[in-house]
C-alpha cells in the first residue's frame, strides 16, 4: 500500500470475480432479512418507507461496484463500493436486531449487536465517506500530503465504533460528550475528504472535471438530507443509489476501467426484470380478483403477458440505454439512417469519405481507412491513421474489395460490445461505398485504355498500310513496269519477275488478311458467334447456347468472342482445368457469357492479370459486367453480362 496506490495484486480475475459476487449476495441477503426485521417493529418516526437509507446504500453500493470490480478484480474504487455496501448493510441489520432485541428482552445479545453495529458504521463511514472521495476516480491520493489524513481517519473511526454503545443504546438517554467530540473530528475528516475531490476537480483538465463532476453532483443529493438530519434523511433512499450510478458512468463514458459491456446489460437486464416484474404482478393481481376461482388461468395468463413483453421491452431498453450512456453517435441505427441519408445527396465516388467519417465519429476514433485489393485506388482514410487497431475484410458479393482499417479511440471511447454493433451495422455500407469507388476508379482507367488502345490501334495501322502494304504495293507496280520492257527482249527475265511477283501479291493478300484479322475474327461472319465459339472451344470444352444469337451488334459479338476466347485459355493454361463448361444465353436485352471450369480456382488476395483486366474492361467498354468469382464446388467462374441493345458509341 506503498503511497496508497491501492490495488490487489494478489488476487486473480476468478477469485476477484468469485469475491465481488459473494460480497454482492451477502449484502443483498442481508438487506433482505433486515427488510422483514423491520416489519416486525413499530414504524420509526424518521421514515415513511418500509426500509432504511442504509438498506439502500447496501443494495445499490455492491452490486453497481461488482460491475467495476468484476472486468477488473485489482482496482481499488469497485471493491470500495462493494465492501461499503456490504458494511452498510450489516450496520443496519445488527441495529435493527438490537432493537428487536431489546422489545423482546433478549439478555446478552443487544450489546454484542450494538458494538457489531457500531464497527461496521466505522468501516461504512471509512470506504464510502472518507477513502472513495480520497482515492476516485484512479486509486491514488491527490499527494503525498493526503496520508495523514487517512490515518488519522482510521485512527477515529476506530475509537469511535468502540465508543458506538454510548450513543445507541437505548438505556443512555444523552449522548456522551466524548462521543460528540469523536462526531465533530468525523464530520471534519470527512468534510476534508471531500476538499481533496474538490481540490482535484480544479487540478484536472476539461476531461478530468467531467470526471468529476457527476459524482461531486451526486454525493450534494445526498449530504443535504443528511445535514437537515431526520425530518428528510429518509429522502435519501431515493438519491443514494446515484452516486454508485454516477461513478459508474463516469467509468463507463470515459473508460477508466473498461466495464462497459457489463453495464449496459446490467442496465438492460434490469428494466427488464422491473417491467416484467410489474407486469407479471399487475396481471396477476388483476386475476386474483377477478378469476379467484380459477387461480392457475390467472397465473398461465400471467406468465404469457409477461413473456410477451420480454423481446419489445428488450429491443427498447438496448436502445434508450445506448442513446442515455453514449448518445446519438454511439447508436448504430441512427448512425445507418444517416449514412444512408448522407449516401443519397452524394456520388459514388465521395460516398466512402462519408461512410468512413461516419464510422470515425461512430466509434470515436482517431481515423478510419479502406486499403483497396490489388493496390488501387489509393487508401482512403479519414482522420488520422498513424496506428491500425482493427483490420476487417471487406467483401461485396462474395468478391473482396479491400481491407477496413481502424484506428485508436480518441477522447470518448465506445464499449467494446458498442463497437462491435456499430461496426457490423456499418461495415456493408463501406463495402458498397468501396466497391463503387472501385468501380468509378476501373471506369475512369477503362476509358483511358480505350482512347489510348484506339490511337495506339490506329497507329498500328498506319504503319502497318504505310510501311508494309504501301511498299509493297508500290514495288509490284515497279515489278509490272520492268516486266512489261522485257517482255519483248527477255521473255525468261519476264517470266521469273513474273513469278517473283505472284509470290509479292500472296505475302500482300496475307497481310490485309492479318489486318482484317485483327478488327474482327473472320469466323464470326463464317460460322456467327455459336459456331465459332464452339470451333475454338474444340473437344476439351463442352458448349451450351440457349437463345437465337443471330442479328447481335458486331461490337456485342466481339466482346463475347474475345471474353469466351481469353477465359478459355486461363482454364487451359493457369487453371489445370480437365472439364469446361461454357454457355451462351440470349436474354430480352442482354447477352449471358458464363465459363466455368473444374480448375485451382482464384486466390482470395489475387492481383488481377492483363488476362482477367480485359475481360472486365470489354464487357465495360459495352455497359456491361463481368465477375470472376470461386464457387462453393471450386474452379473457377467467369460470367459476363452484355448488352445487345447498344445505345452508345464505340
Amino acid at each position: 500500500m506503498r503511497g496508497l496506490n491501492l490495488s490487489i495484486s494478489t488476487v486473480t480475475p476468478v477469485q476477484g470475480r468469485v469475491a465481488a459476487v459473494l460480497i454482492t449476495s451477502a449484502s443483498v441477503a442481508m438487506v433482505c432479512v433486515n427488510v422483514w426485521v423491520t416489519a416486525q417493529l413499530p414504524q420509526p418516526d424518521y421514515t415513511p418507507l418500509p426500509f432504511a437509507p442504509e438498506d439502500v446504500a447496501g443494495t445499490a453500493f455492491p452490486i453497481l461496484g461488482a460491475l467495476l470490480a468484476f472486468q477488473r478484480p485489482r482496482l481499488v474504487i469497485g471493491w470500495l463500493l462493494c465492501l461499503g455496501g456490504l458494511f452498510s448493510a450489516l450496520n443496519s441489520l445488527t441495529v435493527n436486531l438490537a432493537l428487536l432485541g431489546v422489545m423482546r428482552e433478549w439478555t446478552t445479545a443487544p450489546k454484542v449487536l450494538w458494538t457489531v453495529a457500531g464497527v461496521s458504521w466505522s468501516l461504512t463511514i471509512l470506504l464510502l465517506v472518507v477513502l472513495l472521495p480520497l482515492l476516485y476516480p484512479d486509486g491514488r491520493l491527490p499527494s503525498p500530503r493526503w496520508r495523514p489524513l487517512v490515518w488519522g481517519s482510521v485512527a477515529v473511526l476506530a475509537v469511535e465504533a468502540f465508543a458506538m454503545e454510548f450513543i445507541s443504546s437505548p438505556e443512555r438517554s444523552e449522548p456522551h460528550p466524548f462521543t460528540l467530540f469523536l462526531y465533530t473530528i468525523t464530520n471534519a475528516v470527512i468534510l476534508l475528504a471531500f476538499v481533496s475531490l474538490a481540490a482535484r476537480f480544479r487540478r484536472s483538465g476539461p476531461e478530468g472535471r467531467r470526471q468529476i463532476l457527476w459524482p461531486l453532483v451526486a454525493i450534494a443529493t445526498v449530504i443535504v438530507p443528511w445535514v437537515l438530519g431526520n425530518p428528510v434523511w429518509w429522502l435519501a433512499s431515493f438519491t443514494i443509489p446515484l452516486v454508485p450510478l454516477a461513478i459508474t458512468f463516469s467509468v463507463l463514458r470515459y473508460r477508466l476501467y473498461g466495464i462497459d459491456t457489463l453495464v449496459t446489460r446490467a442496465l438492460v437486464g434490469a428494466g427488464l426484470v422491473g417491467v416484467i416484474g410489474g407486469v407479471y404482478v399487475a396481471v396477476g393481481t388483476a386475476s386474483s380478483l377477478f378469476l379467484s376461482d380459477v387461480d392457475r388461468i390467472g397465473g398461465l395468463v400471467a406468465a404469457l403477458c409477461a413473456g410477451a413483453f420480454f423481446q419489445p421491452i428488450r429491443r427498447v431498453l438496448q436502445r434508450g440505454a445506448d442513446r442515455l450512456l453514449y448518445g446519438s453517435k454511439g447508436d448504430p441505427v441512427a448512425l445507418a439512417a444517416e449514412l444512408g441519408r448522407r449516401l443519397q445527396h452524394t456520388d459514388p465516388a465521395g460516398g466512402l469519405a462519408a461512410a468512413l467519417e461516419v464510422l470515425r465519429d461512430g466509434l470515436a476514433v482517431t481515423g478510419t481507412g479502406v486499403r483497396f485489393s490489388g493496390g488501387w485506388p489509393e487508401e482512403a482514410t479519414a482522420g488520422t491513421l498513424e496506428e491500425v487497431v482493427r483490420d476487417i475484410r471487406l467483401v461485396w458479393h462474395g468478391e473482396p474489395v479491400g481491407r477496413l482499417l481502424i484506428g485508436p479511440p480518441g477522447a470518448r471511447r465506445l464499449p467494446a460490445a458498442h463497437n462491435e454493433r456499430v461496426i457490423a451495422a456499418l461495415t456493408p455500407y463501406v463495402a458498397d461505398a468501396a466497391h463503387a469507388v472501385r468501380l468509378v476508379g476501373a471506369l475512369r482507367r477503362s476509358r483511358e485504355r480505350i482512347v489510348t488502345t484506339r490511337e495506339e490501334e490506329r497507329r498500328r495501322l498506319r504503319r502497318d498500310l504505310h510501311d508494309g502494304l504501301g511498299q509493297s504495293l508500290s514495288g509490284m507496280a515497279m515489278s509490272i513496269n520492268a516486266a512489261r520492257h522485257s517482255l519483248r527482249v527477255s521473255p525468261e527475265t519476264a517470266e521469273r519477275m513474273l513469278s517473283e511477283l505472284r509470290s509479292g501479291m500472296d505475302s500482300v493478300t496475307s497481310d490485309i488478311r492479318h489486318l482484317v484479322y485483327g478488327l474482327r475474327p473472320p469466323t464470326l461472319d463464317e460460322l456467327g458467334l455459336a459456331g465459332a465459339v464452339a470451333e475454338m472451344a474444340g473437344s476439351g470444352a463442352t458448349v451450351e447456347v440457349r437463345g437465337e444469337l443471330s442479328g447481335l451488334p458486331a461490337a456485342t459479338e466481339v466482346a463475347a468472342y474475345r471474353i469466351a476466347q481469353e477465359a478459355l485459355t486461363n482454364a487451359r493454361k493457369h487453371a489445370g482445368a480437365t472439364t469446361v463448361r461454357l454457355s451462351l444465353e440470349r436474354g430480352e436485352d442482354f447477352l449471358s457469357i458464363r465459363v466455368h471450369d473444374d480448375g485451382v480456382g482464384i486466390p482470395a488476395e489475387r492481383r488481377l492479370g492483363i488476362g482477367l483486366a480485359s475481360m472486365r474492361e470489354r464487357a465495360a467498354e459495352l455497359g456491361g459486367t463481368c465477375m470472376i468469382t470461386t464457387p462453393p464446388e471450386g474452379g473457377t467462374m467467369v460470367e459476363a453480362v452484355l448488352p445487345v441493345n447498344l445505345n452508345v458509341e464505340i
